[in-house]
């Protein structure tokens, strides 16, 4: 099998429907391979879960996995699941980012980018909040310092945490 450049993924990602998942529409299901076994959306119903599409050469990608990892931590038994969807072609790749930037959540490999096009994903990192009912809450694109406020906020809101 040829390496995946991040030209070709670009493409790949590229060649997704040219519109995301609209707020309020049904989150597409996918069953994973994990670090830890199966990772099934279906199996999450009634949770808060939030989906982030990531990758090994992904920069803000490092950023955001402390953040998760926080809240996880601080919101897991409010009823949050964090899953971590990675779209290395080989999964060496991402196991070798996990081993520097430890994932305190699901992790599930896609290498072939099924998943990311059925949510109309462009770039990483990229997620997406889906409430208990299975439903869209948000999207989001990227990340930097300044989301974590608003991110927890939402995550909040679908959790129905008093602030």
């Amino acid at each position: 099998m040829k390496p995946i450049t991040i030209a070709m993924l670009a493409a790949a990602l590229s060649a997704a429907p040219a519109w995301a998942l609209e707020k309020g529409a049904a989150a597409p299901q996918f069953d994973l391979q994990g670090v830890d076994g199966a990772v099934k959306l279906a199996k999450l119903q009634g949770k808060v879960v939030y989906v982030d599409f990531w990758a090994s050469w992904c920069g803000p990608c490092r950023q955001s996995f402390p953040w998760m990892n926080e809240m996880q931590a601080k919101y897991g038994a409010r009823g949050l699941q964090i899953i971590g969807v990675n779209v290395d072609a080989n999964s060496a790749d991402a196991r070798q980012f996990l081993t520097t930037t430890p994932a305190r959540f699901s992790i599930g490999f896609d290498p072939q980018g099924a998943t990311p096009r059925s949510y109309g994903i462009k770039g990483m990192p990229s997620s997406v909040l889906i409430g208990p009912d299975g439903k869209v809450l948000l999207e989001h694109s990227g990340f930097r310092d300044t989301d974590r406020a608003e991110l927890e906020s939402k995550i909040q809101n679908a959790l129905g945490v008093v602030k």
